[in-house]
């Protein structure tokens, strides 16, 4: 008998240099490097070089990287043309997965084994989603795109081409940290199933668009989103405690609330938290996040004996959303920061590639026949 695994939980299906989880201690590194101390002392350009290059820049690697990525950022006019004929209603994930995929009609990167060829499609994929997200954000709205600046760093570019306002540089920094955050996590869904269709030798444009794909499921992206959504309807931070012991009678899921790898506090959540209440003491009353103080106080202390602890996406969103960032953009922002991620894996498959084929066990029937369609019942 062959032995199934739903999901294919707790198979290993890659070899990787590139982060390290450790669910039980909450623990995550880049390249070896904690997550912490990225955080503190790294920008999300100098993490990006690393998670793809594989070390820590010199200077003038990083000014020689962060240059191309400057002078990158700028999106064709037909790729506008196109991205205004979409439905202004659309989800903007739909937006970027059908964008990233176009792009690859415009700078066309077949040949994988070309390495000149592959850093400029990392170039244009990490320099070019950002400008593509807050196009979409404006366009939908019948606002025209804001051209990116190549004065500002990369959050405080996208956040520029977002509100067509230099933004607070301490905004800036916050969310350039949570791009760090949200930058890798070793084999999750979007990842491995951008791997797949790397391992066909597909162009990176088409692996990206793959992965963005998957992280649009409910499943994955877009937990923060629901975050948020939870927290509004709960309203008061009189209210938390009702409402989590409800949905625990119910059995039902607390959006934000455990992890498949963490059995403890999700270190990115630690980060988020203390961002979010560094925010509030800058800034003044942040009703969500008092709400989620709550929620995470009461619902941890139920779940604590089922190591049920806050994920990424309990704080990542009220973060967002005290930056005025629309909740439909929370997860175009996550695969903004992902991208790294992908093409990181995307190199690393093509090191030593072997196309995916898994099997599968077959439940159907045997030795049926044929039944003419005027003798079916």
């Amino acid at each position: 008998m062959i032995d199934f695994f739903p999901g294919l939980e707790g198979v290993p299906a890659a070899r990787s240099r590139i982060s390290y989880i450790d669910g039980e201690r909450g623990i995550l590194e880049y390249r070896g490097i904690r997550i912490e101390e990225l955080v503190e002392r790294s920008s999300f350009i100098e993490t990006a070089y690393l998670l793809i290059f594989g070390k820590l820049p010199t200077k003038e690697e990083l000014e020689r990287f962060d240059s191309d990525l400057r002078h990158h950022r700028r999106i064709k006019y037909r790729i506008i043309d196109l991205m205004k004929c979409l439905p202004e209603h659309g989800h903007p994930m739909d937006a970027l997965q059908a964008t990233v995929a176009a792009l690859g009609m415009f700078y066309p990167a077949k040949d994988v084994t070309d390495e000149e060829t592959n850093y400029w499609s990392v170039v244009r994929l990490v320099a070019k989603l950002p400008t593509i997200v807050a196009a979409f954000a404006r366009m939908r709205h019948g606002d025209e795109a804001v051209k990116p600046r190549d004065d500002l760093d990369h959050s405080s570019n996208f956040l520029y081409m977002l509100t067509e306002r230099e933004p607070d540089p301490y905004m800036a920094r916050v969310l350039d940290i949570s791009l760090i955050l949200h930058a890798e996590h070793t084999m999750n869904a979007s990842t491995f199933s951008g791997l797949v269709t790397a391992s066909t030798l597909a162009d990176p444009y088409t692996v990206v668009s793959s992965a963005i794909g998957t992280l649009t499921g409910p499943l994955h992206g877009g937990a923060n989103e629901r975050v948020v959504r939870m927290l509004k309807e709960i309203g008061t931070v009189e209210r938390a405690k009702g409402y989590v012991e409800e949905k625990l009678r119910r059995k039902e899921r607390i959006m934000g609330m455990g992890h498949r790898v963490y059995k403890t506090y999700d270190p990115r959540a630690r980060i988020l938290h203390s961002l979010a209440r560094e925010m509030r003491e800058r800034y003044g009353e942040m009703p969500l996040l008092d709400i989620a103080e709550e929620v995470d106080r009461v619902a941890t202390d139920y779940l604590k004996e089922k190591r049920v602890y806050p994920n990424v996406d309990f704080y990542s969103g009220i973060v967002y959303e005290k930056m005025g960032i629309p909740e439909d953009l929370f997860t175009s922002i996550f695969a903004m920061a992902r991208v790294v991620g992908w093409l990181a894996h995307w190199l690393e498959q093509l090191k030593d590639n072997r196309i995916f084929r898994p099997t599968e066990i077959y439940v159907g029937d045997h030795n049926l026949h044929y039944i003419p369609i005027e003798e079916r019942s």
